[in-house]
């Protein structure tokens, strides 16, 4: 039987990927706290439950009329960045892939969500940062998966399809920790005002009422009370949250859902990142389990 190990919602956001001096300069001659988090991660965590698979929640890779889930053997190249080519450019990756296991995770979307979902293992599918860039930091030779956002997807969507996906790992032969690779608020500073916000502290961040509204997300993932999180979808819209939130959702899904107990540890500080909420929080397995139920 297959199994979740772990999960965790993480940033990948570009300025990780830049030089320490630059990272350094950009803000104030501290270094982001994002950088060692996944560092942290990588060695108190992961290392620790040696999972064989990621499976990415990518929001960059948004799809239009289906759900996709990488089934490569390997995907290996160098990767530029078509958004930020000057802080992202020919970086190599290398990352095998589980073809079976992004079959069987397709087949139980279409199967038990009724929603489209293909595996597909095309050679010049693209790859995108929020995988590439996690992949750099964390990657010590195991298996990466995929799934795209699907931007005409809606919240009761993106949490069939996370259901469906807990139910396809937990029948695999896998261990799986699940990486929800985004940020929470995610509205920019203007092009003439952007270099003067580009510091981590909060304060940073687009509104007041936007870094308010990550913080209450926050608070109540500590608690382990993810029912509220997805019941205030609707309030958090505004926001206009990464990928739909989408990178969230079908997580929290394929641990439980509203039933989902588990509670969040802080890897990074909250951060600004041209006015868009980072973070890193790392969500393990309850002794209860995901649901509660042992």
């Amino acid at each position: 039987m297959g199994d979740i190990a772990g999960a965790g919602f993480l940033s990948h956001v570009p300025t990780i990927m830049l030089p320490k001096e630059v990272r350094l300069e950009l803000n104030e001659g501290r270094e982001l706290s994002l950088v060692p988090g996944l560092e942290r991660l990588r060695g108190e965590v992961l290392d620790v439950l040696k999972p064989d698979t990621f499976v990415v929640f990518d929001t960059h890779w948004f799809t239009t009329v289906e759900f996709i889930v990488s089934a490569h053997e390997r995907r290996r190249g160098r990767y530029t960045s078509g958004e930020l080519p000057r802080g992202i450019h020919g970086l190599p990756y290398d990352l095998a892939g589980s073809p079976a296991l992004a079959v069987i995770m397709a087949a139980a979307v279409r199967e038990h969500a009724g929603i489209p979902c293909i595996a597909n293992d095309d050679a010049h599918l693209p790859i995108h940062y929020p995988t590439v860039n996690l992949a750099h930091y964390l990657n010590r030779g195991e298996r990466w998966v995929s799934v795209s956002i699907c931007q005409t997807a809606r919240d009761q969507d993106f949490l069939a399809v996370g259901a469906a996906l807990g139910r396809a790992i937990a029948a695999s032969e896998e261990r799986v920790v699940l990486l929800a690779s985004g940020g929470m608020s995610h509205r920019f500073w203007p092009l003439s005002e952007i270099d003067r916000h580009e510091a981590s502290d909060p304060i940073h961040i687009r509104t007041p009422e936007a870094r308010e509204a990550d913080l209450e997300r926050l608070a109540r993932w500590a608690e382990g009370d993810h029912a509220a999180v997805i019941d205030s979808m609707e309030a958090f819209r505004p926001h206009k949250p990464e990928g739909l939130f989408g990178h969230y959702l079908m997580m929290v899904a394929a641990l439980g859902g509203r039933a989902c107990t588990a509670t969040g540890m802080l890897f990074s500080d909250y951060e600004n990142a041209a006015g868009t909420g980072q973070v890193h929080v790392w969500f393990a397995r309850p002794p209860q389990g995901w649901s509660g139920e042992g």
